[in-house]
């Protein structure tokens, strides 16, 4: 909405659009780093939090965390090159991206109880709202949007 006072416009602040928080950490793969990310979105989700005034239960907070944790459990195996966690939030949702160097896409497996391991990608897809994976320059993203509402 915006005022108007003898020809001169009065922002009300409703009408500036508010852009998403959005941070990004880069990792070699050294030990610890799948915990450092982890921490890093615990910290992220924290910001969102004060920033956004994002009501964050621990439902929520967990589905970020795990989906961080299988995406960049995944960089770290597959890839042979660093990989950057990039995070983007409001206070409705949470997209975790994941570039690595490796340009092969992930492959989904049918649900297999009896299987053992490769079940990181169907954990992410049953958490997130949205999963996408593409190939970029540098090589592939894996991306999550994950609903911090509950809904």
């Amino acid at each position: 909405m915006t005022y108007r006072l003898d020809g001169v416009v009065i922002p009300t602040g409703f009408d500036v659009p508010v852009e998403p928080l959005r941070r990004a950490a880069h990792f070699t793969g050294e030990p610890g780093c799948i915990a450092e990310s982890r921490h890093f979105a615990a910290q992220f989700l924290d910001q969102l939090r004060t920033e956004w005034c994002a009501t964050i239960d621990a439902k929520a907070e967990g589905a970020v965390l795990l989906v961080v944790s299988e995406l960049v459990t995944n960089a770290d195996r597959h890839s042979d090159g660093p990989y950057i966690l990039e995070l983007e939030g409001t206070d409705t949702t949470l997209t975790v991206a994941v570039y690595d160097s490796n340009g092969t896409l992930p492959r989904v497996f049918p649900r297999d109880p009896q299987r053992v391991g490769r079940h990181g990608l169907e954990i992410v897809r049953a958490l997130a709202r949205d999963v996408g994976v593409e190939r970029v320059p540098v090589g592939k993203r894996v991306r999550a949007v994950i609903d911090l509402t509950g809904g």
